[in-house]
Order: C-alpha cells, then sequence, then structure tokens
C-alpha cells in the first residue's frame, strides 16, 4: 500500500470547471508544491501562470486538449497542443475524437493520436489521451486501448470528469488487460476517497487525476457511531 508521499507522487492534481478563477489557480498550485503531486492539471488559459507560480519547485504542468468532448478537427486539437507546449505545459492530456471513433473512423483517430505523440515526444512532453470510458462498451474500450498502443502513446486516461461517470476499477483491470506495459494509465474522474484511489491504482492505474487530491492522502472519515 502507498504512502501519502507515494499516493501524491501519482496524482494530477486538477481544476477544470468552467468557473475556475486565478486565485484557485494559485492555491491549487500551492498545493502541488507543498504535498509534491505529480503535476498540477490546469485549463489552457491558466497554463502560463501555473508555470511561473510552480517555478523552481519541479512539479510539472498539465493542461487539456479538445476537452471535454474532443470532436474538434485534428489540426486544431495539433495547435492547441503546440500552444500550451510553447506556453510551458509538460503534459497533454487530449480527449480522443470519440465521435470518429464510434463512427468507424478508426484510421483518421490514430493518425490524429500518432501526430500528437511525435509533437510531444519533439517537445520532451507526455501525452495522455482520454476515451472517456462512460461512452465505450467494453469491445470499443479494448478498441480504443489498441489504437492508443499503435499510436504509442504515453497514458490511456479513461475519463474527463464530465460524463456520466468516470473511472471504475473494472475499467483499469480491462484496459490494463489490453495495454502493452509501457503504456501507463491514468484513472480520473469522480475519485473522492484514499479507499477508492487505492483500489484503482491496486487494478493497475499508474497516475490519477482529482480535483479532492489532498483528501486523498488523509484516511477516509468513519462515520460516527451513536
Amino acid at each position: 500500500m502507498p504512502s501519502p508521499a507515494e499516493l501524491a507522487a501519482r496524482i494530477d492534481h486538477t481544476l477544470l470547471r468552467p468557473d475556475a478563477t486565478q486565485a484557485q489557480i494559485a492555491q491549487l498550485c500551492a498545493e502541488a508544491a507543498q504535498h509534491r503531486f505529480a503535476s498540477v492539471c490546469v485549463p489552457p488559459a491558466f497554463v502560463r501562470f501555473a508555470v511561473e507560480e510552480l517555478y523552481g519547485t519541479g512539479v510539472p504542468v498539465c493542461t487539456v486538449v479538445g476537452f471535454p468532448l474532443g470532436y474538434q478537427i485534428a489540426k486544431v486539437k495539433f495547435f492547441e497542443a503546440h500552444q500550451a507546449l510553447t506556453d510551458g505545459a509538460r503534459e497533454i492530456d487530449v480527449v480522443m475524437n470519440i465521435a470518429a471513433f464510434k463512427s468507424g473512423q478508426l484510421e483518421e483517430v490514430e493518425e490524429e493520436l500518432g501526430q500528437l505523440t511525435e509533437l510531444c515526444r519533439f517537445k520532451n512532453a507526455l501525452l495522455k489521451v482520454i476515451i472517456e470510458t462512460a461512452l465505450l462498451s467494453e469491445e470499443e474500450i479494448i478498441t480504443a486501448c489498441q489504437l492508443c498502443a499503435e499510436a504509442g502513446v504515453d497514458f490511456v486516461k479513461t475519463s474527463t470528469g464530465f460524463a456520466s461517470r468516470g473511472a471504475s476499477v473494472d475499467d483499469i483491470v480491462l484496459m490494463r488487460r489490453h495495454l502493452p506495459g509501457q503504456i501507463r494509465i491514468k484513472a480520473a474522474g469522480g475519485i473522492r476517497t484514499r479507499t477508492a484511489a487505492l483500489a484503482l491504482v491496486a487494478a493497475g492505474a499508474d497516475r490519477l487525476g482529482s480535483s479532492n487530491s489532498v483528501a486523498l492522502l488523509q484516511p477516509d472519515e468513519t462515520p460516527a457511531t451513536s
């Protein structure tokens, strides 16, 4: 069982609400520096600010591309990612084109992911692909993992946190079974307790995304007894 420090090193401390403020991003960065989280994950508009806030701490900045629906055209996603990397992001979480995927346009999806992989490698950055497991059948999750493997991405991520549900242990087990060992898994969406976080790690998640990160480092509250 990982210690709180070891668990913190697996967590992307996240704030992606549309009403996020600069003051809240500053607090997020301060917490990430204090607890040594794996990264902060912020909206693209706050990347430069977060990079400045975290200067000298060793905590990298992550941001999202094609978020949260994923159906932007490939050129737009490439531009978004390039701009974010230019602004100082070191990790990119991109939403797969789920509409194209479900329409059977698998070559187009793989090509888009391959282009983003090449860009991130050139910039010495990590690429995480959000497949949004809540919208996929088991067979589709397997196919999405295979496409990600062919594209050579760094992580496959379960969820945006904006769908009907987030990560589940069953998702992680299925993904781990159908991904090569060098491709890591990020679980995100609805991770609110340390018990849930540890269960996802035990199932095979290498990274967790949460806006409740500080609470995940504490023991779960036990109900009061009368």
